[in-house]
């Protein structure tokens, strides 16, 4: 089942299953297009994922909504980050989540038990950032994230989360580091040490790895990380 609302020029996608449950997990996934986000809640079908409802936000400034701070463009081919998350997050929170949530009660007639955050690529890196600036989410999904992004190590190091997680995915493609470019190689050494630094608070976590380079099935690896943290109790 699905509806489909238009939110400040976003397409903003509500999928969820026929069930006689009342109390569902809520999914908030960032997508690069619409496309994205129906066939990740078509490959948590597949994987036999718990009940929940799938929130995908896409027709997004992708280089500068999903970004915290400004960085350079990486090859000439590619566009600066303007580094518009928090703002973003201002629009995220007072006004989609709101709209989505009055739906999700009144219309679905659901409870929400809880919201978590997913994304691919700087999807996956916006997820992690807008637990520092909201304490709406409980669970994190980061699949192939963009954790190459400039400084953003130091950041997790220097600053506390708003939001108080209970568990954290992180995966990445087993080719994802192996390139030319210095900075995206940086990758697989951040994800890793990410993981360490969240898995030493505390908070529930797991690092897996992927066949393939970052472009490699990637509705598949987003599902992969979304049934895990439902699985987490």
């Amino acid at each position: 089942m699905i509806k489909e609302l238009n939110i400040n020029h976003k397409q903003v996608s509500i999928q969820y299953p026929k069930t006689d449950i009342k109390e569902l997990p809520v999914v908030i996934l960032h997508a690069y297009n619409e496309e994205e986000g129906r066939a990740v809640f078509e490959k948590c079908e597949k994987l036999h994922c718990p009940d929940f409802i799938l929130i995908s936000i896409s027709h997004l400034d992708w280089n500068d909504e999903m970004t915290p701070w400004f960085a350079p463009k990486l090859n000439k081919h590619d566009e600066d980050c303007l580094g518009k998350a928090d703002e973003y997050i201002e629009e995220l929170t007072k006004e989609i989540i709101a709209k989505v949530e009055n739906y999700i009660k009144k219309d679905l007639q659901k409870i929400i038990a809880y919201y978590a955050i997913a994304g691919y690529s700087l999807g996956g890196l916006f997820a992690v950032y807008a637990t520092y600036k909201t304490d709406i989410f409980k669970k994190v999904a980061s699949a192939s994230g963009s954790f190459w992004f400039p400084d953003f190590v130091e950041y997790i190091k220097k600053n506390k989360m708003k939001s108080k997680i209970q568990s954290m995915y992180f995966s990445l493609g087993n080719k994802e580091s192996k390139v030319r470019n210095q900075v995206l190689a940086t990758v697989e050494e951040n994800t890793k040490e990410i993981e360490n630094i969240y898995h030493s608070q505390g908070i529930k976590t797991i690092y897996e790895e992927n066949e393939g380079n970052h472009f490699y099935e990637p509705d598949l690896r987003m599902a992969k990380g979304i049934k895990w943290i439902l699985d987490q109790k």
